[in-house]
């Protein structure tokens, strides 16, 4: 792998749930200063656990930084009215000159359907509200003149349309990311899997006219020894909650020396994935997020 191609890492901010702005400042400074490519939040209105506004957290994330890029991992489009949205991330896109990725998913059953009932959007009308929305939402931010319900409304001031990478692992998710994506962005996903649905996007991509989208895939780590007790509880968590079979899920969890989690990282790399947004399991995550920079070194 040359180093224009040399595999880009993030980190999810997930273990600052219940954080002050400051320490979400001074954790993506730290990312900053490992060398990572980018923060990302997820996004959830209605968690299991205390979880901040993603909006709220990437802004202070990039206010506390200069190079790393923000990311929605992901941004659950319809549950907002895509004019709100586009006007968000419009300004984050601003304030943070031009750092944003925006991840798009659709959630699903494991998040449960309160959040949807809250704001009084169908659950089932998710996935085809998410596609109305991505088909409107690149003009809006850009300030092109868009009409949406009733009205065609001009988003001031308007930004440049920032990367968007289309969550999730069905085919739906890789045949959204054909028609609207930069990048499809699967996680929890083995490299053999990965391998096999990126030759499904090229072609779907190909049948829409546009150029193949990247591939950026979210992970797990599990590092040093005060980490090692969180991975059972992560599989079962795979197992149960994504639906992955046991051996399966057994593969996701990346573990082990920086070296071992290089050839991790390389066997993602050598199946076209180009991004990894990577969370941490129970554990240290600032020395766990020092060791994946080590690994990254070695790549």
């Amino acid at each position: 792998m040359n180093h224009s191609d040399k595999l880009r890492v993030g980190v999810i901010l997930n273990d600052l749930a219940v954080a002050t702005g400051r320490e979400i400042g001074d954790a993506a400074r730290f990312a900053e200063e490992l060398g990572m490519e980018a923060v990302f939040m997820g996004d959830h209105l209605v968690p299991a656990v205390p979880y901040p506004d993603s909006v709220t957290v990437l802004a202070t994330a990039a206010a506390a930084t200069e190079r790393i890029r923000v990311g929605f991992g992901v941004m659950v489009l319809a549950l907002r009215p895509v004019a709100w949205a586009a006007k968000q991330v419009a300004a984050l896109q601003q304030m943070s000159a031009d750092r944003v990725v925006l991840g798009i998913g659709s959630s699903g059953e494991m998040h449960g359907r309160a959040a949807w009932d809250a704001v009084g959007v169908p659950f089932d009308e998710r996935g085809r509200r998410t596609d109305e929305s991505l088909a409107l939402l690149p003009g809006l931010i850009a300030g092109k003149p868009t009409r949406v319900g009733g009205a065609e409304i001009t988003i001031a001031p308007s930004a440049s349309v920032p990367p968007i990478w289309i969550g999730g692992n069905s085919t739906v998710a890789i045949r959204r990311a054909a028609r609207h994506g930069d990048a499809w962005y699967p996680s929890m996903i083995t490299p053999e899997k990965v391998a096999a649905s990126a030759r499904r996007l090229a072609e779907l991509a190909a049948e829409a006219g546009r150029p193949t989208p990247g591939v950026a895939v979210g992970g797990t780590v599990a590092l040093g020894p005060d980490a090692s007790s969180g991975v059972d509880e992560l599989v079962r968590g795979l197992h149960e909650g994504y639906g992955l079979p046991l051996d399966e899920a057994r593969r996701v969890p990346i573990t082990g020396s920086p070296q071992q989690v290089a050839d991790r990282l390389a066997e993602y790399a050598g199946a076209g994935v180009r991004h990894v947004v990577l969370g941490t399991a129970a554990g240290d995550w600032r020395r766990q997020w020092e060791l994946v920079a080590q690994a990254r070194e070695l790549l």
